[in-house]
C-alpha cells in the first residue's frame, strides 16, 4: 500500500453532459483489474423522452429500488418525490456495506434527492472515512455543508465535465483510475 492518501475523484457537470457514462466507463475499468466496486449508481427513468423518475442500484450486490418519481409519496425536489425509505435501504446501505468490503467506492450522486436522506448522509461519512480510492458525482451547484466537506478532501480532484472535454476525460479517467488501483 502506497503512502500517498487515497485518491477521490470528484465529478461535476451540467445535466446531460454524460457523468453516468463516464461513471459506467470507469465502473467497467475498475472491474476489470479484478477491483470490487461498490456503492451506488443513479439511473433516469423515462417514459418516452420524457424523465419520470430515477432509480437507484446497489453496485454491491445489484438490488435496485425507485429513488424518485413524479408521482411518488416523500420530500419534493424539483419536479419528483424523493422515496425516503428506499433511499436509506438501497442507497445508504450500499454506501455503509462498500465503506466495509469494496476496493473502490462509487457515490452517483451527491444531490438535492439524496441529501434529503439523513442516512444517506451518514454513509457518505462513513466511505470518506473509510480512505479507500472513490469516485463521487457531485450535484453542480448546489450548496450544502456535505458537499462542502467533500469537496474539501485534500486528496480530491475536481473533473469537470463540459463539452470541450467530456470526450477526453470520458476515454482517459477510466483507464487512469483503474492504473492508479493497480491489479489484484
Amino acid at each position: 500500500m502506497s503512502s500517498s492518501p487515497t485518491k477521490i475523484w470528484l465529478v461535476t457537470g451540467p445535466p446531460g453532459i454524460g457523468k453516468s457514462s463516464l461513471v459506467s466507463k470507469v465502473i467497467f475499468s475498475v472491474r476489470s483489474t479484478g477491483h470490487g466496486v461498490g456503492g451506488c449508481l443513479t439511473k433516469g427513468v423515462r417514459k418516452g423522452k420524457e424523465r419520470v423518475g430515477f432509480r437507484l442500484t446497489d453496485l454491491l450486490s445489484g438490488s435496485d429500488a425507485e429513488l424518485a418519481s413524479v408521482s411518488g409519496l416523500g420530500p419534493r425536489v424539483g419536479r419528483y418525490r424523493v422515496n425516503i425509505i428506499n433511499l436509506s435501504s438501497v442507497g445508504a446501505n450500499s454506501l455503509l456495506r462498500a465503506s466495509e468490503v469494496a476496493d473502490f467506492i462509487v457515490i452517483d450522486e451527491v444531490g438535492p434527492m439524496e441529501l434529503t436522506s439523513p442516512e444517506f448522509r451518514k454513509g457518505v461519512k462513513a466511505c470518506l472515512a473509510a480512505g479507500k480510492p472513490m469516485l463521487i458525482v457531485l450535484h453542480e451547484s448546489m450548496k450544502d455543508p456535505l458537499i462542502t466537506e467533500i469537496s474539501g478532501q485534500p486528496n480530491s480532484e475536481l473533473v469537470e465535465l463540459a463539452l470541450h472535454n467530456r470526450e477526453s476525460v470520458s476515454e482517459q479517467l477510466p483507464s487512469e483510475i483503474a492504473l492508479s488501483l493497480g491489479s489484484v
